[in-house]
């Protein structure tokens, strides 16, 4: 057992780190200067100096990438280039939207799942299960954000049993409608 274990350490350790080049490597390929988004088109070339030294953007990329590997392991996401604040700040305020739909879409799909899961074992090779399988099948095939778009249209416009975007906050029985 613990061979089992610490061999799925070191591959989760191992596809962690080939992530993380990946990102690095993308990010660092993307075309355009960091400094110069912030400053604008027209900055002075010692100002754009100034903030590359500041931001690291003056270090050699393995270095970069240390630090940024650094930073990640203690929580220091970086500043956001667009709004100038820290991005940990950023994610944090969006937290509070994302995890209840997390939460909701884990716990109905898990309501959903199961069942279907069970009815499909008992009634092996069936119809049932047949059937079962195939629109498994079909929920892998079709995109996500189609399927999205017609629960938005049947839920929100034909039957109007929930609002067609955005969150309104404030009491449970606002946040429940907002639910798709």
């Amino acid at each position: 057992m613990l061979s089992f274990v610490l061999k799925r350490s070191v591959s989760l350790a191992l596809s962690l780190l080939a992530a993380s080049l990946v990102i690095f490597f993308v990010i660092n390929v993307v075309p355009g200067d960091p400094a110069r988004f912030m400053l604008g088109m027209n900055a002075q070339p010692e100002a754009l100096e100034s903030l590359r030294q500041q931001l690291g953007l003056d270090q050699p990329l393995f270095v970069q990438y240390l630090e940024w590997i650094q930073g990640l392991l203690v929580g220091e996401f970086g500043t956001s280039y667009t709004y100038k604040v820290p991005v940990a700040e950023l994610i944090a305020d969006r937290l509070w939207v994302s995890l209840p739909l997390a939460a909701y879409a884990l716990t109905l799909s898990t309501l959903l799942a199961f069942p279907a899961g069970i009815l499909s074992a008992t009634k092996r090779n069936s119809p049932t299960d047949l059937s079962i399988m195939g629109l498994t099948q079909l929920g892998i095939a079709i995109p996500n954000f189609w399927f999205a778009m017609l629960l938005v249209l049947l839920f929100s416009i034909v039957l109007q049993w929930f609002s067609a975007g955005g969150f309104p906050g404030g009491t449970a029985g606002s946040w429940w409608r907002s639910m798709p």
